[in-house]
C-alpha cells in the first residue's frame, strides 16, 4: 500500500502472495486499504492510484466471487464513478460470455457467487436504506445467491407501485428481474413523493434501461412516469414565477394526452398532471384548438382543461358567457347528486341524497383534487368566481360572497334540487383556501375569504382579511386603496364588522369611506357608551366636520368637557377648513384613511402578516 499512495509499482511480494488469492487474503487486503487510505485527507491522486489498483485487480482474478466482495466493498464504492464501475461491469461481462444477456437482461454480475460471510438480515437491510441502483442490482444478486427465497420485493411493506403495473411487473418470469424492476420503481416513487428528484430520476432511469432489453410495454409505463418526475421538478423549481419550460417537455406532454398505444397501463394521475401543466403554462391554444376531439372525449380532465382554457382565452371577448356556460353545465354536473325515494316505517316516502354519486364527467372530490394542481391565477379565479356564483344561488343564503366576472355566468340552475350546495360551500371554503396558498396577495382572494368569514358571523377574522385586501393593493395603505377593492358593499361589511365587536367610533369612522356619508349609522355607533375601541384617541382620523360636530354636541350633553376640547381642537384643524379648496379637503381625507387602515391593521395583527406577503412579492 505505501509502494501504491507514493506511485511506485506494486512489489513481488505481492503478486505471488495473491497468485492463489482467497477470501481471507482479499478481506486482509481490503482492510489494510481502508486503513492506509484515510479517505477525506487523500489527495485526488492518491484516490485515483488506489482506484486503479482495485480496478486492476478486479480484472486480474478469475474467481468472481472474489471480484464481487472488492466491487461492493465500501472504499471500492467511494473510489470509483458510476462510469467506471460500469465500465468495469461491462468489461467482466465480456470476459464470463457464459451469460445469457437475451434470458438475463440484467447485465451485471449474474453468475457471482453469494458471499457466505455477509449475513441476509443485512443485506436486506442495506437493500431498503439504498437509493443507488447499482448498489440495488449487487445486494440482490447477493441475496439471489444466499437463499431460495426469491420474493425479496416484499422485504419492505413500503415498497409499493401503482396497482395497475403491478400485474405486469410481478408476472415478469426471470425473479431477480421482477424484483429489481419492482424495487427500483417503488423506490423512485417514493423519492419523487418526497421531492428528492435526483434520486428519483436515477432510480427510473436505470428502471427505464433495464425494461428497455425485453417489454416495449414497462418501457413505455417507464416513459410516462419519467414525464410525470419531470413536471413535477419543473414544477418544484418554482412554478410559475420562473421561466417557460423547454419546448420539448411541453412536447412529451402533449405527446402523452394524444398517445394512442394498446394495452399500456396508465395512471390517471398523470393525464390530470398533463391537463394542470398545460392549464399552468397558458397552453390555452392547444387545449382549444388542438387537442383531437378523441382526447376530449375519452378524457375527463381533457374536457376540463378545454373548457377552462376556453373560458380564460374568451373572458374579455364577445363569446365570454357562452364559454362559461360550458364550463358551467360541466361543474354543476358534477356537484349534482342523484335523488333516491325510501319509503319509512310509517309509510311517508322520503328523499335520499347519494353525496358520493355524480352525473358529472368525474367526482367533486376529483375535481378537487384537479384544482390542488393548478397554479395559473386566472384559471383559479375562474374557478373561484364559478364556485362562488353557485354558492349565491342556495335559497337559504343571506349574505352573498363576491369573486371577479361573477358577471359571465348563468344566473339559475335548471335541476335545482338536484345540486349538493352543502358540498359547494365546502368547495368555495378549500379552494379559496388553497388559492391563498398559491399567491397570499391577491385582493380578491382576500375579500372572498373575508366574505367567507362575514356570511359565517366571524367577523373578527373577517375584517382581518378586508385590511388584508386593502393592504396588499395599496403597499400597506401608503397609496390608496383601488375603488374595486373597497367597494360600498366591503365598507358596509366592516362597519357591520366593527358593530359587531363593539368598536363604535371606528364604525363613524368608517362610515366617512361612503360615497354618501352614512351619518344615520355613525351618529348611532357614537351614541354607545359600551365600546370596546379608544375613543377619543380615533378623533384624529375624523375629517367629516359634521360628525365632528356631532361629537362636540354629544360631549356637551354627557358634560364630557375634556372629550368635547378633543373634538373642538380636530374641527379647528386648517386643512378641515370647508373653504380649502376641494383638492387640499381630499388630501386629508386620504392622509386620514391611510393612518387609520394602518392603525386598524396594527391592532388587528395584519401589519406583520401583509408585510410578510408584500416583502415577498419582491
Amino acid at each position: 500500500m505505501r509502494d501504491i499512495l507514493n506511485g511506485r509499482p506494486v512489489g513481488v511480494h505481492f503478486h505471488q502472495l495473491f497468485m492463489k488469492p482467497n477470501n481471507e487474503k482479499i478481506d486482509y487486503l481490503l482492510e489494510v486499504c481502508s486503513k492506509s487510505l484515510k479517505f477525506e485527507e487523500a489527495t485526488e491522486s492518491q484516490r485515483r492510484m488506489v482506484a486503479s489498483f482495485l480496478k486492476n485487480l478486479c480484472l486480474g482474478i478469475e474467481d468472481l466471487q472474489l471480484v464481487f466482495m472488492i466491487s461492493s466493498h465500501e472504499l471500492f464504492m467511494k473510489l470509483l464513478t458510476d462510469d467506471e464501475r460500469k465500465m468495469l461491469v461491462e468489461q467482466i461481462r465480456q470476459r464470463t460470455s457464459h451469460t445469457n444477456l437475451c434470458t438475463k437482461p440484467v447485465t451485471s454480475f449474474y453468475d457471482i457467487p453469494a458471499s457466505a460471510s455477509v449475513n441476509v438480515g443485512q443485506l436486506e437491510h442495506q437493500l431498503i436504506l439504498s437509493v443507488d441502483p447499482w448498489r440495488i442490482r449487487q445486494i440482490l444478486i447477493e441475496l439471489y445467491g444466499m437463499t431460495s427465497d426469491n420474493q425479496f420485493w416484499t422485504v419492505s411493506s413500503k415498497w409499493e407501485v401503482p396497482t395497475v403495473y403491478g400485474g405486469i411487473i410481478l408476472g415478469i418470469k426471470d425473479n431477480l428481474t421482477r424484483d429489481l424492476v419492482y424495487i427500483l420503481l417503488a423506490k423512485g416513487l417514493h423519492c419523487s413523493a418526497i421531492k428528492d428528484f435526483p434520486h428519483a430520476k436515477q432510480l427510473l432511469t436505470s428502471c427505464l434501461e433495464l425494461v428497455t432489453e425485453f417489454s416495449p410495454k414497462l418501457r413505455q409505463v417507464m416513459l410516462n412516469e419519467m414525464l410525470l418526475l419531470d413536471i413535477y421538478t419543473h414544477e418544484a423549481g418554482g412554478g410559475v414565477s420562473v421561466d417557460r419550460p423547454p419546448p420539448e417537455l411541453v412536447s412529451r406532454v402533449r405527446g402523452y394526452l394524444e398517445m394512442r398505444i394498446p394495452d399500456i397501463p396508465l395512471r390517471q394521475v398523470v393525464a390530470e398532471e398533463c391537463v394542470a401543466f398545460l392549464l399552468n403554462w397558458r397552453e390555452n391554444e392547444y387545449l382549444t384548438l388542438q387537442a383531437p376531439a378523441s382526447l376530449v372525449q375519452n378524457n375527463p380532465y381533457v374536457k376540463l382543461g378545454q373548457l377552462l382554457a376556453a373560458t380564460c382565452k374568451e373572458l374579455s371577448g364577445p363569446d365570454s358567457r357562452r364559454a362559461a356556460k360550458d364550463l358551467w353545465d360541466v361543474v354543476v354536473q358534477i356537484c349534482s347528486v342523484s335523488n333516491q325515494h325510501k319509503r319509512n316505517n310509517d309509510g311517508r316516502i322520503s328523499l335520499i341524497k347519494n353525496r358520493e354519486s355524480t352525473m358529472g364527467i368525474v367526482y367533486r372530490s376529483e375535481l378537487l383534487s384537479f384544482i390542488k394542481i393548478l397554479r395559473e391565477p386566472l384559471v383559479l379565479t375562474i374557478l373561484l368566481s364559478l364556485f362562488v356564483k353557485l354558492h349565491n344561488l342556495r335559497e337559504d343564503i343571506v349574505n352573498d360572497i363576491t369573486a371577479e366576472h361573477i358577471s359571465i355566468w348563468p344566473t339559475s340552475i335548471p335541476n335545482f334540487q338536484s345540486v349538493d350546495f352543502d358540498a359547494v360551500s365546502v368547495t368555495v371554503k378549500e379552494l379559496v383556501k388553497y388559492s391563498l396558498k398559491i399567491n397570499s396577495n391577491n385582493h380578491s382572494w382576500l375579500i372572498i375569504q373575508a366574505d367567507i368569514y362575514f356570511a359565517t358571523n366571524q367577523f373578527s377574522a373577517a375584517l382581518n382579511y378586508y385590511l388584508q385586501a386593502g393592504a396588499v393593493s395599496s403597499d400597506f395603505f401608503t397609496k390608496q386603496v383601488p375603488p374595486d377593492v373597497y367597494t360600498d358593499q366591503v365598507i358596509k361589511r366592516m362597519i357591520k364588522c366593527c358593530n359587531q365587536l363593539s368598536c363604535h367610533t371606528q364604525v363613524a369612522i368608517l362610515c366617512q369611506f361612503l360615497r354618501e356619508v352614512d351619518y344615520k349609522t355613525a351618529f348611532k355607533a357614537l351614541q354607545e357608551q359600551n365600546g370596546h375601541d379608544a375613543m377619543d384617541s380615533y378623533y384624529e382620523y375624523i375629517w367629516d366636520v359634521t360628525i365632528l360636530e356631532y361629537l362636540t354636541y354629544l360631549h356637551h350633553k354627557r358634560g364630557e368637557v375634556d372629550k368635547r376640547q378633543i373634538a373642538i381642537k380636530a374641527i379647528g384643524q386648517p386643512e378641515l377648513n370647508a373653504s380649502n379648496p376641494e383638492e387640499v379637503l381630499q388630501l386629508a381625507a386620504q392622509r386620514r384613511k391611510k393612518t387609520f387602515l394602518q392603525a386598524m391593521a396594527k391592532l388587528l395583527g395584519t401589519s406583520a402578516t401583509t408585510l410578510n406577503s408584500i416583502g415577498n412579492i419582491g
